[in-house]
């Protein structure tokens, strides 16, 4: 069984102009890399969903219905604000329509529960909290919906810090770290015992965050720097910093963040995983690494074209002498650990 740190799903669900998606992902086929058939078939048991709103061009240009006015330069405060709470309905929607097969959970109890029941553990994440500058008492509204992981930065600058976005190569160090709102929203959550993902700080924010919280910090999606120097990956101080806080990196599947020439190209092998799997248990140990694919929001290897491919990839870290211990945790044990000490 399958926990997965990072997924992009109810992103593509909200971008979606089939007549119901939400049917096509519990009943049918739904393209993309996920969908409710694949998912149980491949013991892909749920992990943290994310809701996110995309560039603003690649809406106008591919979805320009999600525009209240397409000939805009950019997201008015009310479409921002829309776009979250339209992808928490469908979250909601996926729970309430599925005959009890998919639970929006908000503990490790809850997820192991579903595991048992071979129903899919959707736990709500937040990447990029734009939609919180404009209305903040959202949060409130959303923790009690079930949102329990956010992600306080994306790409763009926003109130709360400025954006991780930089040319390949380069270093995590793009920027001023956390604004005073920034630290605020972070405290805040960290009140609530949510999780803190940093995989899209820049590097001052990253140390700016393990300054002001006290619990394991997390990467949800990143990979190691010294393999793909992608600004979005973690050097080697950042992984002691995470090791240190007891927190965990999900290794993402996107080949751009896993080449070392940062390259989008498909046809790149399995073994470049394990390579980022192996050197993150060197530097973190074998408790603090798990999956964060990045599912239906990345550029897959061509033999990891779904989430039904997914053996491959187990079968090449036991080819690669990952022992059937190790394996369990790197694909459910260390998310349930981290998950368990940060939402106590």
């Amino acid at each position: 069984m399958i926990f997965d740190g990072h997924n992009d799903l109810l992103t593509r669900l909200w971008l979606s102009s089939a007549d119901d998606p939400v049917h096509d992902f519990i009943y049918g086929t739904l393209p993309g890399h996920l969908d409710l058939k694949r998912c149980q078939q491949a013991g892909w048991m749920g992990g943290l969903f994310s809701i996110f709103l995309p560039p603003y061009a690649y809406v106008k240009n591919n979805h320009p219905d999600k525009l209240s006015n397409p000939s805009n330069s950019d997201f008015t405060p009310q479409e921002i604000v829309d776009s979250c709470c339209a992808q928490l309905k469908l979250a909601q929607q996926l729970q309430a329509r599925s005959d009890g097969q998919i639970q929006i959970c908000t503990s490790v109890a809850q997820i192991q529960v579903c595991q048992q029941k071979q129903q899919l553990a959707i736990v709500l994440h937040l990447e990029g909290a734009e939609f919180l500058a404009i209305e903040p008492d959202l949060l409130d509204v959303f923790y009690e919906a079930g949102l329990r992981s956010i992600g306080p930065l994306w790409n763009r600058k926003s109130l709360f810090g400025d954006g991780l976005n930089a040319s390949f190569p380069h270093s995590p160090d793009t920027g001023s770290g956390l604004t005073c709102e920034g630290k605020e929203l972070i405290l805040a959550c960290r009140d609530k015992h949510m999780l803190i993902d940093v995989s899209h700080m820049n590097e001052r924010a990253f140390w700016d965050t393990l300054e002001i919280v006290d619990q394991p910090v997390v990467a949800t999606h990143s990979n190691a720097h010294a393999l793909c120097p992608q600004a979005r990956n973690l050097t080697d101080q950042q992984l002691a910093g995470i090791k240190q806080s007891g927190g965990l990196v999900g290794v993402n599947f996107d080949v751009a963040f896993l080449r070392a020439d940062g390259q989008r190209d498909t046809q790149t092998s399995l073994d470049v995983i394990v390579d980022h799997l192996a050197y993150l248990i060197d530097h973190l140990g074998e408790d603090q690494v798990g999956f964060g694919s990045d599912f239906d929001g990345c550029l897959l290897p061509d033999e990891l074209s779904d989430i039904s491919q997914i053996s491959k990839l187990i079968e090449r870290m036991q080819q690669r002498h990952f022992s059937d211990a190790l394996i369990e945790k790197i694909t459910s044990k260390n998310w349930f650990r981290v998950l368990d000490e940060i939402w106590q």
